[in-house]
């Protein structure tokens, strides 16, 4: 039969000889946490070094580094690899929407919002959006303006909708890519000069365009001091976030050519606005033939009104 000690675990007694020997020894429980090194607390802790990485993009640098390989991967002519480029959620897309409507001074958009996920969807959708509301409203302000004339019949417009979509498009595409080419024929040039992607130039253009669709609705105003107040409004607010995000790619190169880069990509922003407000709002009136009227003696009385 087992007596008294030899049921005492043999453990516990060599650890009691050794407090014994020892009394200054520390001990660990189990209970009690692990203590974090003070080097590493202080390097976890770091003040800002969580909005740097935000800011760069450099945060999960293991899954973008993953999802950058998965992108390269796939072939251009599988849908796997147009999918990529509308892979956001609506969260990114409504930050990337507040950052080109309240610019952040000495912030880059690309840097700040695109970078990390430039995508097609927010761009896409943005023009989609303009070109119907400035259809639409330029019907409603042409409807507006002639309402309670007796020769006036309101007739909708169909083409403005074709001839939106095709000004918007255009310019949301082509400007892009000719600002691409010539930032890659500078860059080959002068070695300090940032290279934007395609992309990425394609994805600032689109989110900045996003101002001009409350602007559109609110062109209905039968008033050209409002209306001229509004463009120039939001000129400041998006030609300011292409101003911010393209001088820092073109301030190394040639003084005359930087400055010259960001006037005509101003120039360009400013004939959209300025050539959809008077194409679709302030179009010159056409003389409203009214209708024919017949005479006592039997012949016909045509009458113009303007």
């Amino acid at each position: 039969m087992a007596t008294a000690d030899d049921l005492k675990f043999q453990e516990f007694d060599d650890a009691a000889n050794l407090l014994a020997a020892n009394p200054d020894a520390t001990t660990i429980s189990i209970d009690e946490p692990v203590e974090i090194p003070k080097n590493q607390h202080s390097r976890l802790q770091e003040p800002g070094r969580e909005e740097d990485d935000e800011l760069l993009g450099t945060d999960d640098s293991d899954k973008t580094e993953l999802l950058a390989g998965q992108k390269k991967s796939a072939p251009f002519w599988t849908f796997e690899y147009y999918q990529t480029f509308f892979d956001v959620d609506t969260y990114q897309v409504l930050d990337r929407i507040k950052g080109s409507v309240f610019p952040v001074p000495g912030k880059n958009f690309v840097r700040l919002y695109i970078r990390s996920n430039p995508d097609l969807y927010g761009p896409f959708w943005i023009c989609a959006t303009l070109v119907f509301t400035i259809a639409v409203s330029g019907n409603l302000s042409n409807f507006f303006i002639h309402l309670g004339k007796p020769t006036y019949h309101y007739v909708p417009e169909f083409r403005k909708v074709s001839i939106a979509a095709t000004t918007i498009y255009a310019y949301a595409w082509l400007v892009p890519l000719a600002l691409w080419g010539f930032l890659m024929w500078r860059n080959s040039k002068v070695m300090n000069i940032v290279s934007y992607s395609f992309l990425e130039i394609v994805c600032v253009y689109g989110y900045s365009l996003f101002i001009y669709i409350p602007t559109a609705i609110l062109w209905i105003i039968p008033q050209k001091v409002v209306r001229w107040v509004l463009v120039v409004f939001s000129l400041c607010l998006s030609g300011s976030v292409l101003v911010m995000t393209f001088w820092p790619a073109v301030r190394d190169d040639n003084r005359r050519i930087a400055v010259a880069t960001v006037a005509t990509i101003l120039l360009l922003h400013a004939l959209l606005a300025v050539g959809c407000l008077a194409y679709f709002f302030d179009a010159p009136e056409l003389d409203i033939p009214a209708p024919v009227t017949p005479a006592h003696n039997g012949t016909t009385v045509i009458t113009k009104s303007h």
